[in-house]
């Protein structure tokens, strides 16, 4: 299940590493209790849409929009009751406006496209962990099985035909460096391509690509 968002225009200032502070309002939706601390994330986040430079920071003149993708549609259920209760966000960020977009058919489509950047690495901590860009086809495999990792955890059946790898005939596709709490991360802004069945695609519509989709990246659509 998908929750699209609107906001206010901002009031503050909003930096441009305000990833945490979009998890931290994810996280006063679900309950300060939930259970996705810490957890492999079968949730997926956009970035802000219309938000602008300003100098150092980034503005929302006309309000923001964003989505929201569960798995679980429970957890979607809380996010909605808790918008309703509660729907300051940070900088003067307010939800105006939430809709649902329920799961849709997507068996005929195999391009999906970013709405935030997508972030490959190999497993390990962080001093052993290597990132990867599209230009290196070890990203495709990485990308491929995380998916079908989440896809166990999950309690879906295994989907032979899956492949996930990016679309390199994009022309504007590039990587770049962005920061979450004082660590850099090269990411990659550039479509996927998704080969499986629509049950595989729908979770994985839900859930985004890559890694570390709880902190706002490898959001599809």
């Amino acid at each position: 299940m998908r929750l699209h968002l609107t906001t206010t225009p901002n009031i503050e200032p909003i930096p441009t590493d305000c990833m945490p502070k979009m998890v931290g309002v994810l996280h006063k939706w679900l309950g300060k209790d939930n259970d996705e601390h810490g957890n492999i994330s079968l949730y997926s986040f956009s970035a802000l849409h219309g938000a602008k430079l300003s100098g150092k920071n980034i503005a929302c003149r006309n309000g923001a929009k964003f989505f929201i993708s569960f798995y679980d549609i429970d957890k979607a259920k809380t996010i909605i009751r808790s918008v309703l209760d509660s729907p300051e966000m940070f900088a003067g960020l307010t939800v105006t406006d939430l809709t649902i977009e329920e799961d849709k058919d997507l068996s005929d489509r195999e391009i999906f496209y970013f709405a935030s950047p997508i972030l490959v690495k190999s497993s390990g901590d962080n001093s052993q962990s290597k990132e990867y860009t599209f230009e290196d086809s070890k990203a495709n495999e990485i990308m491929t099985e995380t998916l079908k990792t989440k896809m166990r955890l999950a309690g879906l059946p295994q989907d032979d035909d899956l492949e996930v790898k990016f679309d390199v005939s994009y022309a504007n596709k590039k990587h770049t460096i962005i920061w979450y709490k004082g660590i850099s991360m090269r990411v990659n802004k550039c479509p996927v391509i998704i080969k499986g069945s629509a049950l595989t695609k729908s979770f994985a519509w839900n859930v985004g690509i890559g890694n570390s989709t709880g902190i706002g990246l490898g959001a599809i659509y």
